[in-house]
């Protein structure tokens, strides 16, 4: 009776086993190649031993064994290694751009932050070249203007809780990104597009100018953790796509309300948060290249109150977007349920 893993190894032909071996001897790492083959690496690093048992030259195979036992693993590609093709298998040795984005997480006192870790530890396993965190990263409830002054709502609530609250989640978020980043090369550029509730600061002040010394958005410290900073509705451009907590349409500026909207007036590839949920629309640029819009807003696991069963109800998660070059990308959603369980 076959195991598991030699039922698995009969669905590869010889020649996918022989061009791995080759790759692993010269020092390519298993989960490189489970990137670029779509194998599982649990079952490629086996090639060798398969092959080893089919060849006639068993001296030359034991030598090539020998050597990947003893070779230092590459840990990605590199632009100038061996780029085999056979039956309509291409392998592409250049490392493509990838981009994580973090929505809306909408901290505040008491709410569940159990996730964040979890995120952090999915962005540093999977190491993409730029975290964009689109905003709203802070919810900032006690200086909310929807809710009257005394109302039941607005009881107990304080400032420094928010931000204390700010604090404790972004060093859940950020710890396994930092060990990475301090224990490997790994680099990333963390871009953060402030959003309307960290905004809720900037109004405060404008509303209550006697607040000025009290209250400001480095309270928030998000340079702090190494993020680049850009005010509330300033667009971040990055391989040809704009990042921005929302995009505005009409002459009172309001959010867009669809992703077919924001492609219809920016003309370029957008993604924005603010809005519960997900939506993605897809157009064509006058040169044929394709657009993609994508408004993805919720990265909590509370439910919010002004909000009904029904409209809780919606998507919950992070995005990569994958092999990212002016303006094309491969989008990813990665749904929180999937991280809760995984990680």
């Amino acid at each position: 009776m076959l195991n598991s893993y030699q039922m698995a190894d009969k669905k590869y032909p010889d020649h996918i086993k022989q061009e791995i071996t080759a790759l692993l001897a010269e020092g390519y790492t298993p989960a490189a190649l489970e990137r670029k083959y779509g194998i599982p690496a649990t079952t490629l690093r086996h090639f060798p031993i398969t092959i080893a048992r089919k060849a006639k030259h068993e001296k030359e195979l034991q030598t090539a064994i020998d050597k990947l036992q003893s070779t230092t693993y590459h840990s990605t590609f590199v632009q100038d290694a061996p780029s085999p093709k056979k039956e309509g298998v291409s392998v592409t040795t250049e490392k493509s751009f990838r981009i994580g984005v973090l929505p809306d997480c909408q901290v505040k006192p008491g709410v569940d932050i159990s996730h964040l870790p979890k995120i952090g530890q999915y962005f540093a396993d999977k190491r993409p070249d730029v975290i964009v965190c689109i905003g709203d990263f802070a919810d900032m409830p006690s200086l909310s203007s929807h809710e009257a002054a005394g109302s039941l709502k607005t009881e107990n609530q304080r400032y420094q809780l928010d931000i204390q609250s700010v604090q404790e989640a972004m060093q859940a978020l950020m710890t396994p990104i930092q060990e990475v980043i301090r224990t490997t090369d790994w680099k990333p550029r963390l871009v953060m597009t402030m959003g309307n509730h960290e905004h809720r600061i900037t109004r405060a002040l404008e509303a209550f100018p006697k607040l000025l010394g009290t209250i400001q958005l480095e309270d928030l410290r998000y340079t702090d953790w190494g993020w680049e900073v850009y005010p509330f509705l300033e667009p971040v451009v990055i391989k040809g796509i704009a990042f921005c907590h929302y995009f505005q349409t009409g002459q009172m500026g309001r959010p867009a309300s669809s992703a077919r909207a924001i492609l219809n007036k920016q003309h370029m590839s957008c993604f924005a948060g603010h809005q519960q949920g997900r939506d993605i629309a897809y157009g064509k640029r006058g040169d044929g290249r394709e657009m993609t819009a994508i408004i993805c807003g919720s990265a909590y696991l509370h439910d919010e109150d002004y909000l009904s069963h029904q409209t809780n109800n919606h998507f919950r998660g992070i995005y990569m977007l994958n092999d990212v070059e002016d303006g094309q990308f491969e989008e990813m959603p990665v749904s929180l349920k999937y991280l809760m369980r995984r990680h």
